[in-house]
């Protein structure tokens, strides 16, 4: 019966040498052996092969048939072996393998893309892939292993219990929205107490704690609720319709369409906290991509009246 642990990877190695230089003398040469261990080995192969893998020659060795067909599998198999080493070596060092970043929506308008571009740039070997999701599902995913890297948010219902590394990223400003003939749009700030009369556009279920209730109620007022309206798209519609107004993260502002203008808070202005989550023991890319997100600063500026 054959013995497959003859097969291993260096007398594979030592087998490929001796086939392609013809010579045992050679091969112990370029392997540092001696020429009576390359000869025990390949005896030892030829023994698991069931026969004779080379023809012993006046001159050197040349491959038997059953030596041929051995030595094209061995050639696939160290090649493939070589190449895992490769890749391997990508992934520790951060050029290669695959980056799976996770972020909450409004992440994805401006910072993860100019993030990712830079990091393409980069580590243009790097393979990226984005899930989009809430915060909660998105350290679910980064537990699991199936996340090297999430940008999360404290907003609405603060972190999830830590599990590896969460870092500070930066404070994401809420900005209120307003139509272009608001009476306020042309202020180059609001407070939050001008708009105690206004209808508020919102997403979150009726009943839910929301930065802006917590922000209107230390202002001394409770917002009063509007339409309720879950896509961006469509608040941002409402707005202009002069059905409402609504508050939008300062990461998305540059998804605003222009007959709208964003003004900045006075005073008690709503904010949240925006983070990046690693595992315990990160990628490379991974802690290189979070770098990225420190040194990306915001080009967008509240909109002109």
């Amino acid at each position: 019966m054959t013995d497959v642990n003859a097969f291993d990877t260096g007398a594979l190695r030592l087998f490929d040498e001796v086939a392609r230089s013809g010579s045992f003398t050679a091969a112990a040469e370029l392997l540092g052996y001696t020429q009576s261990a390359v000869s025990r080995r390949v005896a030892a192969l030829e023994r698991a092969a069931g026969g004779p893998l080379f023809e012993r020659l006046a001159r050197g060795v040349r491959l038997t048939p059953a030596g041929a067909a051995l030595h094209r599998h061995a050639v696939t198999v160290l090649d493939r072996l070589d190449r895992a080493g490769e890749e391997l070596a990508a992934i520790h060092g951060g050029s290669g393998g695959t980056l799976r970043v996770g972020a909450f929506a409004t992440a994805n308008v401006d910072l993860v893309p100019a993030t990712l571009k830079a990091f393409a740039h980069r580590r243009p070997r790097v393979e990226l892939r984005l899930v989009e999701g809430l915060t909660p599902r998105l350290m679910e995913r980064l537990r699991a292993g199936r996340l090297d890297v999430a940008v999360i948010s404290d907003y609405p219902a603060g972190l999830p219990a830590e599990d590896g590394q969460v870092l500070p990223l930066r404070e994401d400003r809420l900005l209120v929205a307003l139509p272009r003939a608001h009476r306020l749009a042309g202020a180059d700030s609001v407070d939050l107490r001008d708009l105690r009369e206004e209808t508020w556009i919102e997403a979150a279920p009726r009943g839910r704690p929301t930065l802006l209730v917590t922000a209107c109620a230390a202002a001394g007022f409770t917002p009063r609720s509007g339409l309720r309206v879950a896509e961006w798209s469509g608040k941002f519609g409402f707005v202009a319709a002069g059905l409402g107004v609504t508050l939008v993260p300062e990461l998305a502002a540059r998804a605003v369409p222009p007959d709208l203008v964003l003004r900045p808070l006075r005073g008690l202005a709503p904010a949240r906290k925006v983070y990046a989550a690693l595992p315990e023991t990160p990628l490379p890319a991974a802690l290189e991509f979070v770098r990225l997100l420190g040194e990306w600063q915001t080009c967008t500026t509240v909109s002109p009246t």
